[in-house]
């Protein structure tokens, strides 16, 4: 059991089903159901239960795990001291849906589509889907927690291999390895048209500054390069130890030789480097993606290698794998690519089969698993009544985390909970954990939910404190208010500040809908639906109508607008919900009228 799961059982209790010995197991064999139960806290008798994992065949004998595609000798030899295995690979999706409901966990890598119909067709004995790898765009999630299916993936062991190939692919461009080689194998010898640079003195800018980034920033100062970073998470005394300066996203951009990318896909990452951000790069400069495909906007990339802005690319990922073979950007001739080999050594696969191997058996033997990735289920009573603090939870860490400026990074989260019921009937774990998940998804593709939320702040540097404040009242609600502040950083909207110099932001349930009250020093009401836009703005006549004609001229409708103020005809804040997202015209014009003094746009 990993330390993380020690910590959470120290404070729970662990039922299990009664159970008859089989001899066909050569282990202990296992409880057909697994649950942990919280302490009944005395309010209608209530019993809070997060259901794990049902982790035996219908008979009672050895679990069977359906390994899907191909796993290392070291992997399969764990799975089959704990279980009946059957490799089958390269099945159609009807194969698959055929053979899922005799299996009690499937193992695949990136090339199976577990969908919805899978785990429907699994008719509910389907417990655990290990993904041998980071990514897990090929699993359907959400049905996943539907189903009482827990996903677990395998984040680590690729690490090495991905940086070293991140390397490999800067060293070649550099020089014109590939290009050089398919002349000189075609015949030429032609020295003088594949003159490359030297790495040495030249500026890397590492974009994501996670394990593979780190791992790369460590190797290029090895090569006597210059190494900067950008990653609103990076731990500054992490950076430091190994001589990486943190900069800011546009100054990474700006002053790079080389650009090596790092970040996981989210909607925030989603085509971060583009025509305009190519545009503010130094002319000449040279990109590696060893993370992505979608990260890099490729008909951007192709623009800004025409015209010189991007001197050379090399790539091993793309927004369609395979790529079309076609490709403008495949067939450039200063563009060096590989098929997604980035985890691709011997090592790598053996250490990728060992981890998700463990991770499988671990889940199937009811232990909490750091890399899972979806939620656990729990109880119907527990959720209705905490469900609307749960999304106020999540979009209040959304909001407060889009406050921050680039180039700061989020160290110390407070949290406070105003509540009139007693400390030990009132447990924030879920709700922590989903302002975790606010805080950390936006940038990140890590899944946090209650199982792995601590141990994710942990691994990420945040420092989380929650305070408790205790009103009078009936203790009917669970919670009055939640607070979230960010300390120690610098903020895009000035006004969010607090008198104390932290990003501040408080919210409450109204009639079962979350609702922000307060931003910085200043009181709001309005819904978190949608999105928001925030506006510092001289207090005078007019100006909810000016906001919202534009707005209306836009097609952007408003659902909702509140207006926070110091005093008469001074200072004030208007938040207004709107249910689209308005173009960069329209917030233009918003922040071109002079009573605006600063506005920012935040999604939920």
């Amino acid at each position: 059991m990993s330390a993380a799961a020690a910590a959470a059982a120290s404070s729970i209790s662990v039922a299990t089903n009664s159970f008859k010995n089989v001899t066909l197991s050569s282990r202990s064999p296992l409880p057909s159901a697994i649950s942990v139960a919280f302490p009944n806290r005395g309010r209608n008798t209530l019993r809070r239960r997060f259901v794990l994992i049902s982790c035996t065949a219908g008979d009672g004998s050895r679990p069977t795990i359906l390994v899907a595609e191909k796993l290392g000798e070291a992997g399969l030899k764990v799975l089959e001291a704990f279980a009946n295995v059957d490799c089958s690979y390269n099945m159609t999706p009807e194969d698959l849906n055929t053979k899922i409901s005799l299996c009690d966990a499937l193992i695949v890598r990136s090339g199976t589509k577990v969908d919805r119909a899978v785990f429907e067709s699994s008719r509910g004995r389907l417990k655990v889907v290990g993904r041998a790898g980071v990514g897990i765009d090929n699993v359907d999630l959400s049905a996943a927690t539907e189903f009482g299916c827990l996903v677990v993936n395998a984040p680590t062991a690729n690490t090495i291999a991905a940086a070293e190939h991140g390397i490999a692919l800067m060293a070649a461009m550099a020089r014109n390895v590939a290009q050089s080689d398919a002349s000189v194998k075609a015949g030429e010898w032609k020295r003088n048209k594949y003159v490359g640079v030297s790495l040495v003195g030249k500026t890397l800018a590492v974009l994501g500054f996670g394990k593979v980034g780190t791992e790369v920033a460590r190797r290029a100062k090895g090569l006597g390069m210059r190494v900067i970073a950008h990653d609103p998470y990076a731990p500054a005394d992490r950076a430091h130890a190994i001589g990486v300066d943190l900069v800011s996203f546009d100054e990474a951009l700006a002053t790079a030789d080389f650009i090596s990318l790092h970040m996981p896909l989210t909607p925030t990452t989603s085509k971060i480097l583009n025509d305009e951000t190519f545009a503010k790069m130094k002319k000449g400069v040279r990109i590696v993606n060893v993370a992505r495909g979608g990260v890099i906007d490729e008909d951007a990339l192709v623009r800004a290698l025409d015209s010189g802005i991007v001197a050379q690319a090399a790539l091993d990922v793309f927004t369609k794998e395979p790529p079309a073979k076609d490709s403008k950007l495949v067939q450039h001739e200063r563009v060096t690519v590989t098929p997604h080999l980035g985890a691709s050594t011997m090592e790598a696969q053996e250490g990728v089969a060992i981890e998700i191997a463990e991770a499988v058996v671990g889940a199937l033997n009811g232990e909490l698993a750091a890399t899972a990735v979806n939620a656990p289920m729990v109880s119907a009573e527990v959720l209705t009544e905490l469900k609307p603090y749960v999304v106020l939870a999540e979009k209040l860490g959304r909001l407060a985390v889009q406050l921050v400026a680039g180039g700061s990074g989020v160290k110390n989260v407070k949290i406070t909970y105003a509540s009139a019921r007693a400390t030990d009937d009132l447990d924030t774990r879920l709700l922590r954990a989903m302002i975790t998940k606010g805080i950390i998804e936006p940038i990140s593709d890590v899944y946090v939910n209650l199982v792995n939320a601590d141990f994710t702040a942990k691994q990420r540097g945040l420092r989380l404190s929650e305070e408790r404040v205790l009103l009078d009242g009936s203790p009917e609600s669970p919670l009055e208010t939640i607070t979230v502040q960010l300390g120690n950083v610098e903020s895009k909207f000035a006004s969010s500040l607090s008198e104390s110099g932290e990003v501040k932001v408080e919210g409450r349930v109204k009639d079962g809908v979350p609702h922000l009250t307060k931003v910085g020093s200043f009181e709001v009401d309005v819904t978190l639906e949608g999105s928001i836009i925030l506006c510092r703005q001289v207090d005078q006549p007019g100006m909810i109508g000016t906001v919202g004609s534009i707005l209306g001229e836009s097609n952007v409708n408003v659902n909702f607008m509140s207006v926070g103020r110091i005093a008469p005809r001074k200072q004030a804040i208007m938040a207004i919900g709107v249910d689209d997202q308005p173009s960069k015209d329209t917030l233009k014009k918003i922040g071109e009228i002079p009573a605006v003094e600063e506005f920012v746009f935040l999604k939920l």
